[in-house]
């Protein structure tokens, strides 16, 4: 498998996705087949409805799944696809994301992962349950 990664390592990684600096999420634990991602929620993440946009849960289940699977089999990962439940309207102060390997393969990494709404009075409902694959491509296909 890849090369065992530290959370600081994985931090750094998160923090180098453009896109994740204009969301802001924040990756709080890493390590043994798991990682948790949060992500404050205001008014820029919302849709009309004054939910959270389903687009921020797929983009917090996308890369929590693949957090999750780098935390065994290393950094060079792709998501390979995934699929997600929305299960209630996300209301709160904050997301949080939390994924875990269900199986670790060679070339594959299947992964669960849970997103919870989290109240101001820390009160968590869970809004998304997603399921994803991440491939571990070999070197060539990371070569220009």
């Amino acid at each position: 498998m890849g090369t065992t990664v530290d959370l600081a390592t994985a931090q750094q990684v998160l923090a180098a996705q453009p896109f994740n600096t204009l969301v802001g999420a924040r990756l709080v634990a890493f390590g043994g087949g798991e990682a948790t991602l949060e992500l404050d929620v205001h008014d820029g993440l919302r849709q009309q409805n004054g939910h959270v946009h389903g687009g921020v849960l797929g983009y917090l289940a996308d890369n929590t799944l693949t957090f999750a699977a780098g935390s065994v089999v290393g950094t060079r990962l792709i998501t390979a696809g995934f699929t997600i439940d929305y299960l209630r309207p996300a209301h709160g102060t904050l997301l949080r994301a939390h994924a875990r390997i269900v199986r670790a393969g060679r070339t594959r990494v299947v992964c669960r992962c849970d997103i919870a709404a989290v109240a101001a009075d820390g009160t968590e409902r869970l809004c998304a349950a997603a399921q994803g694959t991440i491939a571990v491509p070999g070197e060539r296909a990371f070569a220009s």
